[in-house]
């Protein structure tokens, strides 16, 4: 565990030493508080944040692998991976503590919205186990991404390329649960075909834990995600160190 908690503390603190993780923080709060408050959310008269958290999958797609793109790419390209992988660390313990680090940054950017469920207390009175389920199912999709988006970083050196890929397989996710996408696929492949990539979709199941009902197949659902494609990235590293 040292060698876990070595690299998660040199990656958080990696994050506010430079004015980049400020600037994310900036735009992550100017796009979350733009797209809940632009379609008129006073006029609704409805104290409750579902403007808020349908949003967010769009705006992770973005800005999870924006975070993502430099964990294993810019440690490539600078060559400081070599030094990093011949520490008395394991390649599982580097992983996982860029990745918490990460995954508590983003905690951080979700917690400093805060004043959004505030208004919303101040104008009624919210359900706040839906507001609880909400931010725990920001968090869970915020983590998903952040490993797809680990994934493809320890896969390229270029930031570019890696931030692209990671943006294609969130927005894959994400958009194969839309309704219109399900309605053109029904129309194209059989019903159990169809069914099929609604329940692999990601918003399938955010929207589920939206409704406030936490079910184990949804927490199973992202956690399998995190869990495989972490796992492939080690992979990648680990045949990166053995050559």
């Amino acid at each position: 565990m040292n060698g876990f908690k070595a690299v998660f503390k040199r990656e958080l603190k990696g994050y506010f030493a430079t004015p980049v993780a400020y600037v994310f923080l900036v735009i992550f709060l100017f796009f979350a508080g733009y797209l809940t408050f632009k379609n008129g959310f006073f006029e609704l008269r409805q104290a409750d944040m579902r403007s808020f958290f349908v949003n967010l999958p769009l705006l992770f797609v973005f800005m999870v692998p924006s975070t993502a793109m430099r964990l294993w790419a810019e440690e490539r390209k600078t060559g400081s991976i070599e030094l990093l992988l011949t520490l008395p660390i394991t390649v599982n313990q580097a992983v996982l503590g860029k990745f918490f680090a990460a995954w508590c940054f983003l905690a951080i950017a979700l917690l400093l919205t805060i004043p959004v469920p505030i208004t919303v207390c101040y104008l009624g009175n919210p359900d706040m186990g839906l507001i609880i389920a909400g931010y725990i199912g920001s968090l869970f999709m915020a983590g998903a991404f952040l490993a797809i988006g680990s994934f493809f970083s320890a896969l390229s050196k270029n930031q570019v390329i890696s931030f692209i890929l990671a943006v294609v397989a969130s927005a894959i996710l994400v958009y194969a649960g839309m309704p219109t996408t399900m309605n053109y696929l029904s129309s194209i492949m059989p019903a159990g075909l169809v069914s099929a990539i609604g329940t692999m979709s990601l918003q399938i199941h955010f929207e589920s834990i939206l409704r406030g009902a936490i079910q184990l197949s949804d927490v199973a659902y992202f956690l399998i995600l995190i869990v495989g494609w972490i796992s492939a990235c080690s992979i990648i590293l680990d045949e990166r160190k053995a050559n």
